[in-house]
């Protein structure tokens, strides 16, 4: 017996309709078809299973690949009513879930690939009734996915052995190879592909050449509100910048990364959850199994892995769809240490890396928009401006650079290949230090052949020629002309150089959590803050703040005009109605 979607969506979620592709993916699942779906995260790919699985007979087995990320998704499922549980290595209550799947009385078992893809669960299964199996992070199962899990490749006979129960991958970031092989590795046929799209409008893009990187991530953090994630690239790196951080006082701040003890990171982890201010620096190990949706920034310290890195990363701010920023802060040495780490590769991975290089130069170097850079990575034909990233909000000036292009690469070849920034910029300006006079660099005719406004551009353009591979380095930082130098010399090439935009004051209306200053929705969100605590849970699985605002515009004045409020489903009204609605009504006297 299948229940009405439409019904459960508005009774259990509280939601007045679906959202995107979900009634799409739904209608495929409740059929009994096996779908991949594509969706943005903050796009509700936990709805495309959750609801599934309440509305068929049976229990869902959803396979995923962090045991913080399930536990996340059981606080969630239990807040609105769902029976869910997990069977992990942390989990000390496995008889008696093992039991409740054999009875018939769980709509949800999380388990991670490891297990899925064993011979004991599969005769635990054979015990059950089975509504659907959901991969979740399917990208994991691609050798060409960016999280790449070689258990998420040996779930196919599980999957087999139990043909007539249909399958859902999800995913939200895949490029063309990846859905490719997700498709082939899960048995999915083409047409069950629902791909909804890639933009995260509610995310305001930024790229910045690093500057004082402290001074820039400090500014960023002051003027930021709510949760954030700042991505640092070494382990030492986020121990540095998280004291740093926190020397201000204004909030808390702690560090993740994988050389902590697992007790320290385990505890930061939590804390960042149940925070409604807390900014947590941390390696890329942090962030895929956390499913917060109130995160209000992400930056990255460093270049990402990739744009397909890069996308799921920065994806991690405003998963409730609230207004967001990610940032990103490079160097040419960035780039110049990326394209070193590829001569260690075998030859075959070579040219792909190189153009997984090329395509984060094309991300920071554009003058036009960040997001149809993104956007047409992943094939999509985005319109030319999208009006909330850092180049559409204030375009940059573009100015040509040949000129000077072309001086600094002769620099660098009459010096010897063999020089840094510093010693190469004196010989172009003319300054007669010891190390140049000693070498005899002040006698060759580059010397002081740059003056003026030129000479401000030597490092901007050291930048850009490293970005497009005309200039590499050697194995002690210095500059040595690379393959794409020969034509700029030649004059057959143009060097333009995108200026960034004067610094100005950030304005943080409109960011914040409450722009309208309303004190019922700070008393709200009071309530919220108690009840999660007395619960154990983060407050944003109690309600988002977007439901708070709801409520505090609409003012309801009884349990069932309140139990309209988007967000508000039967469970939840049952447990937390009460408590908001005594709150606005004492408001209100």
């Amino acid at each position: 017996m299948t229940r009405d979607p439409a019904t459960l969506l508005h009774e259990v979620f509280g939601f007045p309709a679906f959202r995107g592709v979900q009634k799409q993916v739904i209608d495929r699942v409740l059929d009994g078809k096996n779908t991949l779906a594509i969706m943005p995260t903050g796009a509700g790919k936990s709805l495309c299973y959750q609801l599934p699985a309440l509305a068929r007979d049976g229990c869902c087995v959803v396979i995923s690949p962090l045991i913080a990320l399930m536990h996340d998704q059981l606080r969630a499922a239990h807040a609105v009513g769902i029976r869910a549980a997990s069977l992990t290595s942390v989990d000390s209550d496995w008889r008696e879930t093992q039991d409740r799947l054999r009875r018939g009385d769980l709509d949800l078992l999380y388990v991670a690939p490891e297990r899925a893809s064993g011979e004991g669960f599969r005769a635990l299964l054979r015990e059950a009734d089975l509504a659907l199996f959901a991969i979740d992070e399917a990208h994991c199962v691609s050798e060409w996915g960016h999280d790449f899990r070689p258990d998420y490749r040996l779930l196919r006979p599980l999957l087999d052995e139990f043909g007539w129960v249909p399958r859902l991958a999800l995913t939200a970031t895949a490029d063309a190879h990846t859905r490719e092989d997700i498709l082939v590795q899960l048995g999915i046929p083409h047409d069950g592909m629902i791909i909804s799209g890639f933009d995260r409008p509610n995310i305001r893009y930024a790229v910045h050449p690093r500057d004082g990187l402290s001074r820039q991530i400090g500014d960023l953090v002051a003027s930021q509100p709510g949760p954030g994630i700042i991505y640092a690239q070494t382990r030492a790196a986020t121990e540095k910048m998280a004291e740093m951080l926190g020397k201000d006082g204004r909030r808390e701040v702690r560090a993740y990364h994988a050389g902590m003890p697992p007790e320290m990171r385990s505890a930061n982890q939590s804390a960042f959850i149940a925070s409604e201010d807390m900014v947590m620096v941390a390696t890329v190990a942090f962030g895929m199994g956390i499913d917060k949706p109130d995160v209000r920034f992400v930056a990255h310290a460093g270049l990402p892995k990739s744009i397909e890195s890069y996308y799921q990363e920065s994806g991690r701010a405003g998963r409730d769809g609230e207004p967001a920023e990610a940032h990103l802060f490079w160097g040419a040495e960035d780039f110049a240490r990326a394209r070193m780490r590829i001569t260690e590769l075998e030859d075959a991975r070579q040219a792909g890396e190189r153009a997984r290089i090329a395509a984060l130069g094309a991300l920071v170097e554009t003058g036009g928009c960040r997001r149809a850079i993104l956007l047409r990575h992943f094939g999509e034909s985005p319109p030319a401006t999208c009006g909330n990233c850092d180049n559409c909000l204030n375009p940059p000036p573009r100015i040509d650079v040949t000129q000077v292009a072309r001086k600094f690469l002769s620099a660098v070849y009459r010096t010897g290949q063999s020089f840094g920034l510093g010693h190469l910029e004196a010989v172009l300006t003319g300054t007669r230090n010891d190390k140049v006079a000693q070498r005899g660099h002040d006698r060759l005719s580059v010397f002081g052949i740059v003056e003026g406004e030129e000479a401000a551009l030597l490092r901007p353009v050291s930048r850009a020629l490293l970005l497009r591979d005309a200039l590499t380095t050697n194995e002690h930082g210095g500059l040595v002309l690379g393959p794409g130098a020969r034509s700029i010399l030649r004059g057959e090439d143009e060097v333009a150089l995108v200026l960034p935009p004067k610094r100005k004051p950030r304005a943080k209306k409109g960011q914040e959590a409450n722009p309208v200053d309303d004190p019922l929705f700070d008393a709200l969100r009071t309530c919220r803050r108690d009840l999660a605590r007395e619960a154990g849970v983060p407050p944003y699985v109690i309600f988002h703040d977007s439901t708070l605002r709801e409520m505090a515009q609409v003012r309801p004045i009884n349990l069932a005009a309140l139990g309209r409020i988007t967000g508000v489903g039967a469970r939840k009204l049952e447990t937390y109605g009460q408590a908001f609605l005594d709150t606005i009504l004492r408001f209100d006297r």
